[in-house]
């Protein structure tokens, strides 16, 4: 394992060898005392992006015409004493210095960038808890998440001129030697978990070196080459200030942009900056892909838009979760994650012959997302070499058990029967298309018990049908019962269940179903002691 001296070092031969680290490739000597912009291109750059966001567009009302960002009365004029108080008042690991650089710096934010200024307080309600649970792993400084602002405003897609790629935008070289995975699919730098794991490492590492957190802002921009050869030509001086002429011109507008993100993200409020409200949702989970998959079979089985999972999933470059040898996380809307482990088979199964044509392998063919393509997939119509055969939909089942039964895709059934969502009911009648050569087998499918469906294609089910069903070694009692329609398993409510919890102790019964069959819309609403009908018998 690299130390962190170690890793400081591979930094510095980086720098040496491609005089860039982070993301901004520099002039020559000749530029280091031109005037900096207050705007440095690539930042204003990703603040334009910033509103093109699939988040940000999706988030925008009728009422967002009553705030004119851009009206030079609702813009306080605050003064230098003003912000240099509220500076120096907040409680800080890193000297924040102010005068007329950082002062430009934070008149962009407060000024000419409000309306962006408003779309990254919505955004960073999603992203500063997990950058600052992560940093605080590292004993880093919190204030350092305001780096991302000025790195990427926020866009974990976002890539710089040079190439630098990510929220933190790390340079290719430099996300190897923190570990970041990247290959034709993947790309952890784009990943805001990952990333941000490596870039607290680095800050970190960095520090290591300097003993000061403003000339680690500093390095993690230039490098620690740039800056070394910075604190050389100043006569060995380590104050950032004083090394400031020395530095590439970029870097010297570096950490006056970030103490002007910081200003104008802590006090907002002072400047009549009115956060947006971005519809994100705030509570994720992930669950773990053990098969090839594409975003865009997960967004047409739980009728997600493809945009929301890209923007979870941004280290999938090319939508593909490659997890064929190892799983690899789906990051989900917590209100989705159970269903997406009742509909994992259907989800898997799902046009599958569409996006991967060769079994076990990636198809690398660009996959086009459009509504047509879809359409004549799952319409597919049977040729005259096939039979129509008729299943009856029992409870419990679900279209992923159907398809596999049939080895058929779940698309396909849909197409047949004119289905456009996932919704079965018990008894209804599906119809499913077999080559003639091999109906016969398929024939006695309807009259079979789940229990046996599941043997024929190879997969054991445990007797949970039974009076008596133990499950992680609990013992869970179910008796029957007649009601006016017949006889019942039947189910009390034990402390901790819940309904998925419930209809995993009986193969092929999902939770809505239990919700369905007991007239429950409220998943919350179980009580100990309740009795649940589970399934008829």
């Amino acid at each position: 394992m690299l130390t962190p001296v170690l890793k400081a070092a591979m930094l510095i031969m980086l720098t040496l060898q491609t005089n860039l680290v982070v993301g901004l490739d520099y002039n020559n000597d000749s530029t280091l005392l031109q005037k900096e912009s207050p705007e440095d291109h690539q930042i204003a750059d990703d603040l334009t992006n910033l509103l093109k966001r699939w988040y940000i567009e999706n988030s925008y009302s009728h009422l967002d015409s009553v705030f004119d960002y851009g009206a030079d009365e609702e813009v306080p004029d605050v003064s230098d004493s003003i912000i240099k108080d509220r500076l120096s008042g907040l409680p800080t690991l890193i000297h924040l210095t102010y005068n007329e650089k950082v002062r430009s710096w934070i008149d962009l934010y407060t000024k000419r960038n409000r309306k962006q200024v408003a779309n990254l307080l919505g955004l960073s309600e999603y992203y500063f808890p997990m950058f600052e649970d992560i940093f605080d792993r590292y004993d880093v400084p919190l204030e350092l998440k305001y780096l991302a602002i000025i790195e990427s405003a926020l866009n974990p897609v976002a890539v710089s001129r040079a190439g630098a790629t990510g929220i933190w935008q790390f340079m290719y070289t430099t996300g190897k030697v923190y570990k970041l995975t990247m290959t034709s699919h993947i790309d952890e730098r784009r990943d805001p978990v990952r990333g941000t794991h490596a870039a607290a490492q680095l800050l970190r590492d960095l520090y290591s070196i300097y003993g000061d957190w403003t000339l680690a802002i500093a390095a993690y921009n230039c490098g620690p080459g740039n800056v070394n050869k910075a604190i050389k030509r100043a006569g060995g001086k380590t104050d950032y200030w004083e090394i400031y002429p020395y530095l590439p011109r970029e870097t010297r507008g570096y950490v006056p942009a970030f103490i002007g993100a910081l200003y104008a993200m802590t006090f907002y409020k002072e400047h009549k900056i009115i956060p947006r409200k971005i519809n994100y949702p705030i509570a994720v989970d992930t669950v773990m892909v053990t098969h090839e998959l594409h975003l865009q079979q997960v967004s047409e089985v739980l009728q997600i838009p493809i945009e929301q999972l890209q923007e979870f999933n941004p280290q999938y470059k090319k939508d593909i979760i490659p997890a064929i040898n190892k799983k690899y996380p789906l990051m989900l809307p917590i209100d989705y994650i159970n269903k997406f482990i009742e509909l994992e088979d259907s989800i898997y199964n799902y046009n599958d012959s569409l996006f991967f044509k060769i079994p076990g392998k990636l198809n690398e063919t660009s996959i086009s997302s459009s509504s047509s393509k879809y359409e004549e997939i799952v319409h597919e119509a049977p040729t005259a070499d096939h039979i129509a055969l008729t299943y009856t939909i029992k409870a419990g089942d679900n279209l992923g058990f159907i398809a596999s039964w049939y080895d058929v895709t779940v698309a396909k059934i849909k197409g047949w029967n004119n289905m456009y969502g996932n919704s079965i009911r018990a008894g209804q009648k599906l119809t499913i298309h077999k080559h003639k050569d091999v109906a016969e087998k398929y024939k006695g499918i309807d009259n079979m018990s789940f229990e046996a469906k599941q043997k024929m294609i190879g997969k054991e089910v445990s007797s949970s049908a039974n009076n008596s069903s133990t499950t992680n070694n609990t013992t869970t009692t179910t008796n029957t019962q007649t009601s006016g329609s017949g006889k019942y398993v039947m189910y009390t409510v034990k402390s901790g269940d819940n309904f998925w919890t419930i209809a995993k102790k009986y193969p092929g019964v999902s939770n809505t179903d239990i919700m369905k069959l007991n007239g429950i819309t409220n998943p919350g609403s179980l009580k100990v002691g309740q009795k649940l009908k589970i399934k008829p018998l």
